[in-house]
């Protein structure tokens, strides 16, 4: 299992949200570069980003942040946060990210994803927020009426490969991760599943990791140092 460590962006600012709330985010470093440069010495491979502002306006405000971190690291970078358009996901692939992570517009517009993975392949992601056991859309301020699990699996039957899932709940709360959900979706899908929300402790990680599901996203507990994130890579392994 691979470790993504994330850094979610605003205002070109390395931030947290509680439970995808805007009006709970906390500013953890002005410069998300730096913050990657850490994660690279801490040995990880990848990295997981979200453009909060993008996530709510559709568009791209944090580029130059995000193109600044993949230059200085050089590591396997995926995005997500506002990608729906065609326009956007070739601006973020022909800056040199590794991989893009359709959220609300894949739900909104099925022919769109299909769209992306026909053209680009294994370079393009399903973000799934679940709410309720339904998808929450438009950074997560919505509730829609898709059932989660239905709408995984017509990702996985057009084409999308890697799946990465956040239970909202557990987003930044520093609770746990919802392990049951990791483990059907695991079983009932051939996608790479990434977990994400609530990984909080090194035991979450050696659980996580027991599943063989592909990767597990530490946020919160990176930041204030409740998993060693050099540690937490070596377990996963």
């Amino acid at each position: 299992m691979k470790i993504y460590p994330a850094i979610d962006l605003y205002e070109g600012k390395a931030v947290r949200l509680l439970r995808g709330d805007y009006a709970q985010m906390t500013v953890y470093d002005e410069d998300p570069a730096r913050v990657a440069s850490d994660f690279a010495a801490k040995g990880a491979q990848c990295i997981h980003m979200v453009d909060l502002e993008g996530a709510k306006s559709g568009t791209t405000p944090n580029l130059s942040t995000i193109c600044r971190v993949k230059e200085q690291t050089g590591l396997f970078c995926q995005v997500g946060g506002g990608i729906r358009s065609m326009e956007t996901v070739k601006t973020y692939l022909d800056a040199g990210l590794d991989r893009v992570i359709l959220g609300t517009a894949a739900v909104a517009d099925r022919s769109f994803a299909e769209a992306a993975v026909a053209a680009y392949g294994n370079k393009i992601a399903i973000g799934v927020d679940i709410k309720d056991g339904f998808v929450a859309v438009k950074g997560w301020t919505e509730k829609s009426s898709l059932e989660a699990f239905a709408f995984c699996r017509d990702m996985e039957a057009i084409g999308i490969e890697t799946l990465i899932c956040t239970d909202i709940s557990k987003d930044g709360a520093m609770q746990g991760p919802n392990h049951d959900l990791y483990s059907r979706l695991s079983k009932e899908l051939g996608m790479q599943i990434i977990a994400s929300g609530g990984v909080s402790s090194m035991e979450d990680v050696k659980r996580l990791a027991a599943m063989d599901i592909h990767g597990a996203i530490v946020g919160k507990a990176y930041y204030t140092g409740a998993i060693d994130l050099a540690e937490a890579i070596e377990v996963a392994k």
